[in-house]
């Protein structure tokens, strides 16, 4: 079997997902001459990667032309090691080997009639345990971002009523007139404290003693913010706290962690084993969140997560993409002995999101289910493919 061509298929979905975020799926379909295909995407969905996105997967997907999809593990180390670049890793240069690897996975399954997770190890968990993320742009078909802690009560009893037991929030993300992104001082003074402890509380207060809460601050606080933050909700019985500060300077995590007693979680913007390895070896993480996407696919993914294992570290899938993401990680996370929880974004119940896939996998009462179709068991749809722009390698 040989790859013939690759199309990239930059998916139009016709706005924002939620006010201050750009939203810009690309997903990869790999060709092969036995007529059986298979799709990947590429975890730099939203913000300002797009250009980039579709550019490094024009440059990786050149160089697999010919190549057999079923020798994933020689066409990681080929992009890893032949293109110069790859050895030093970062975002876009994983985040372009992560969706061809995701397609040749999803062939995989095909050629073999199987689902991704039985050729990983088969299933380890029957049942994948799901919180509701990112409740500050509120939980459901539409999207705001919220700012008054009676509202941060309010998402928490609506995802409660979908029978989730745990939600994510970043609880000063939204200033005080709506605007995503606030601008964070070198220390918070007061007003910004109280807001963000009062958010916090509304949602514990909502969702009583049984509700996890996990606090993420997507690495807009430094060091000595997130410590004074941390020290503030302690009381308040979080989950773990995600992104406390950017992960370029991993002995800061460090002193977080030995400064507060909240369990820290990072990794969306870690890639590969080399850049989880000194965290493991400090434990300045109680939690990974690598994403499929963005840091190596299933291949180095399953690496990184087995990497973990020996250390005690629980993993979450970092999960901010489409619905060839989602499939992808449902397959990991079934497989994998030390998974914790499974990310629902809030993006993922938007229609236009839904709309660009043959399946609409959601969760049940606050759990997921792997598919069962052979590969990773989603495809864009041909509608969704039409509105794309479509770059095709041959």
């Amino acid at each position: 079997m040989k790859i013939t061509s690759i199309d990239i298929i930059k998916a139009n979905t016709g706005g924002r997902a939620c006010d201050g975020t750009l939203w810009n799926p690309i997903f990869l379909k790999v060709n092969t001459d036995e007529g059986i295909t298979g799709y990947g995407e590429i975890g730099l969905a939203y913000s300002d990667a797009i250009y980039a996105a579709v550019g490094i997967c024009r440059d990786f997907c050149q160089i697999i032309i010919g190549m057999d999809p079923l020798n994933s593990e020689k066409i990681w180390d080929t992009l890893h090691r032949s293109t110069f670049w790859g050895q030093g890793g970062g975002t876009v240069i994983f985040a372009g080997m992560s969706a061809i690897d995701i397609a040749l996975w999803d062939i995989k399954g095909k050629v073999c009639n199987m689902p991704v997770y039985q050729l990983l190890g088969g299933k380890t968990n029957e049942k994948l345990r799901t919180y509701a993320s990112q409740v500050q742009f509120d939980w459901g078909k539409t999207s705001k971002n919220l700012v008054h802690p009676e509202e941060y009560a309010e998402v928490t009893r609506k995802a409660m009523a979908e029978g989730y037991n745990c939600v994510k929030v970043d609880p000063l993300g939204v200033d005080m007139d709506g605007n995503w992104n606030w601008n964070y001082p070198p220390l918070l003074e007061y007003d910004m404290l109280k807001i963000g402890v009062e958010r916090v509380a509304a949602i514990r207060e909502a969702g009583g003693d049984d509700m996890d809460i996990i606090v993420e601050m997507h690495s807009q606080t430094n060091t000595n913010t997130a410590i004074q933050f941390a020290r503030e909700i302690e009381d308040l019985r979080c989950f773990y706290y995600e992104e406390p500060t950017q992960p370029l300077n991993q002995s800061l995590f460090k002193e977080i962690s030995n400064k507060v007693k909240i369990p820290l979680a990072s990794g969306e913007r870690i890639y590969s084993r080399w850049g989880y390895r000194p965290f493991m070896e400090d434990r300045s993480l109680a939690v990974i969140q690598p994403d499929l996407g963005n840091t190596g696919g299933i291949t180095e993914g399953k690496k990184i997560c087995d990497m973990a294992y020996i250390y005690d570290v629980g993993v979450q899938l970092h999960l901010c993409g489409g619905p060839i993401a989602i499939a992808a990680a449902l397959h990991l996370e079934t497989v994998i002995p030390n998974f914790l929880i499974h990310e629902h974004h809030q993006f993922a119940l938007l229609e236009e999101n839904i709309e660009m896939c043959k399946y609409d996998y959601q969760p049940k009462d606050g759990y997921y289910t792997c598919p069962d179709l052979p590969g990773i068991g989603q495809e864009v749809t041909e509608e969704t493919i039409k509105r794309a722009e479509v770059i095709t390698i041959k």
